[in-house]
């Protein structure tokens, strides 16, 4: 069973830069001053007494973590030493920028147990790096990953395509580097405008557009592939919704969507679906079986996947049934007259 993360926000705590794209306290939907111990201990006191016997995972997002005073950092990770010691806790994971990872940074994390660091990536191109405004180069990312496997601590990339100068191209060349590099898991959140950012007076001068919601699946979807090869988990496509991030007024534009994840993973489905009507003549009613976890994204959101199988190819698909002997990322399609099945690494 995975661990619950229990998470704390340090809103833009310890960053030296304000990238072009950023409002953490909206994102988050936190503000204030870093949590005291006493506020550590009672948090995570009250989701052990709501998780049962579930392992927690302690997480501080938001800021940059190492890039806060020392001082700080152990105030941070203090607490939650009897936790770990006892095994109250599972891992402890920071999130920090490329540039803030260094030898003595990392003896710290590693003396206070933190298992894994997550680095906001954003890109692999220099040039988008810098218009972006992030203040660190491709190399920075590098030699941060570098440090950090050198020293065991794992590594979590977080991406963001659609930035100012980024391209569909540029942005999978990015992420097959990041691949290339590694991480222990992926998060992928296509560029939003917010209100009040610098890329929104961007957006309003119409010197920038966003990428579309269509185009934003599409390219989550190659990067879904691309990872699920690679066999590194992607943990998560698209900002966590906060209020104040779902606020019509603070999200100006971009493809900001509660359910991204499932929209581009249905579109890996359709694009193996596709592929296996070739055997399968119009007019044939056809039954599948899917594995239980994917049968709603090989559905789609509202059945589209289904609606548009049937009017472009002229079948008629009398059932899905969930079948937990199905293997997760196959599907078995029949018709009274024949049968395949597909995979969707495999034959995509």
């Amino acid at each position: 069973m995975k661990p619950v993360i229990v998470p704390f926000f340090i809103s833009h705590q310890g960053c030296p830069h304000d990238c072009i794209f950023c409002d953490q306290r909206l994102i988050s939907g936190s503000y204030g001053a870093l949590p005291t111990a006493e506020a550590i201990c009672s948090t995570i006191a009250e989701w052990q007494g709501s998780c049962g016997a579930r392992l927690l995972e302690i997480a501080y997002f938001g800021g940059s973590f190492t890039m806060l005073s020392k001082e700080d950092q152990i105030s941070l990770l203090e607490p939650l030493q009897p936790f770990l010691k006892s095994a109250e806790i599972s891992a402890v994971r920071v999130s920090t920028r490329p540039d803030g990872i260094g030898a003595e940074s990392v003896n710290l994390l590693k003396e206070y147990g933190v298992s894994l660091v997550e680095l906001g990536v954003q890109s692999m191109d220099d040039d988008v790096l810098r218009r972006a405004n992030r203040g660190h180069t491709a190399d920075d990312i590098r030699r941060a990953f570098q440090i950090l496997h050198s020293a065991g601590i794992g590594v979590g990339a977080q991406m963001m395509p659609g930035l100012p100068g980024d391209t569909a191209e540029g942005a999978l060349a990015s992420f097959r580097e990041i691949i290339g590099l590694k991480p222990d898991c992926i998060r992928i959140y296509p560029a939003l405008v917010l209100k009040g950012t610098a890329l929104a007076r961007l957006y309003e001068a119409g010197e920038y557009q966003p990428l579309t919601l269509p185009d934003a699946v599409s390219l989550c979807k190659a990067m879904l592939h691309e990872a699920e090869l690679a066999k590194i988990p992607v943990i998560r496509v698209g900002l966590q919704a906060t209020d104040e991030l779902t606020t019509d007024s603070q999200v100006l534009a971009g493809p900001c969507h509660p359910a991204l994840r499932q929209l581009a993973e249905s579109e890996r489905w359709f694009d193996l679906l596709k592929e296996l009507l070739g055997e399968f003549r119009r007019g044939e009613r056809l039954q599948l079986r899917v594995s239980p976890p994917e049968l709603s994204n090989l559905i789609g959101q509202k059945r589209t996947n289904i609606v548009r199988l049937e009017e472009t190819f002229g079948v008629k698909i009398l059932s899905i049934t969930p079948d937990s002997s199905v293997v997760a990322g196959r599907v078995f399609m029949m018709s009274d007259r024949t049968g395949v099945h597909g995979d969707l690494l495999g034959d995509v």
